[in-house]
């Protein structure tokens, strides 16, 4: 085994940069599909930050016989804070406003908060390639958002754009043989053959969505509706092995 070598020039990574947040608010989809238990995705434009906040893990130890018998650990939590300069329509009802109908221009507050879910990329920079590396999909189920303070200033010469921000609570999701889950992680760096980098962009779509191709055009493509998946459905599309 040889030495261990630092700051190799192809091995300086970092991450930065986040796009392509969507939103899957929890609903009542399509009976037919059980891969979901959200209603149609929407792009969300405008976010600025996403901050990732683990909480938990703490250890309680328990003594006996004079010595440390027992070192417990809690429960992880996640939570998170969203920064963003707008929000989707569907966003509302996450954020406890209701819209009377018939009445769009209507926005009644404090009312009941419905749970969503959320896929957003960031990206993977390298020494060599700058911020075009890579990529990581980051997923997170069963949120809540908590209400949240907005100011709204007078224009001065130093004008600025409102800035919402919201905390975000989470609930675990049941994930087949693994212990429940609350967000996944997919490294585009890691799917390198040809089924792989073919099931990371099945899951592309699948999150996001995919256009048909154009009339006349040789294979046709269907439309995709974007969808956020179970966790079981995720590890089912990357893992395909081909067929």
């Amino acid at each position: 085994m040889s030495a261990l070598i630092w700051d190799k020039s192809d091995e300086r990574f970092y991450q930065t940069g986040i796009d392509n947040v969507a939103l899957y608010v929890k609903g009542t989809p399509d009976p037919a599909d059980a891969t979901t238990d959200y209603l149609t995705g929407v792009a969300w434009s405008g976010v600025s930050s996403i901050a990732e906040s683990p909480s938990g893990a703490e250890s309680n130890k328990i003594y006996a016989d004079n010595i440390e018998y027992l070192n417990l650990i809690s429960a992880e939590e996640l939570g998170l804070t969203i920064t963003a300069y707008d929000y989707p329509d569907e966003f509302e009802q996450c954020d406890g406003t209701a819209t009377p109908e018939g009445v769009a221009g209507l926005k009644i507050g404090q009312q009941p908060r419905k749970s969503f879910g959320l896929a957003y990329r960031t990206r993977i920079g390298s020494n060599e390639d700058g911020d075009s590396h890579g990529y990581r999909i980051h997923i997170v189920y069963n949120c809540k958002a908590a209400p949240s303070e907005r100011t709204y200033n007078t224009v001065n010469e130093s004008p600025e754009a409102i800035e919402f921000s919201w905390s975000i609570t989470t609930t675990k999701e049941k994930f087949s043989t693994y212990a429940p889950v609350v967000n996944l992680t997919i490294d585009s760096r890691k799917f390198t053959t040809t089924q792989q980098q073919a099931n990371l962009q099945e899951l592309c779509e699948t999150l996001w969505g995919r256009d048909a191709s154009a009339q006349g055009v040789t294979p046709a493509v269907t439309a995709l509706t974007p969808k956020l998946p179970k966790p079981a459905e995720v590890l089912r599309i990357l893992s395909q092995t081909g067929g």
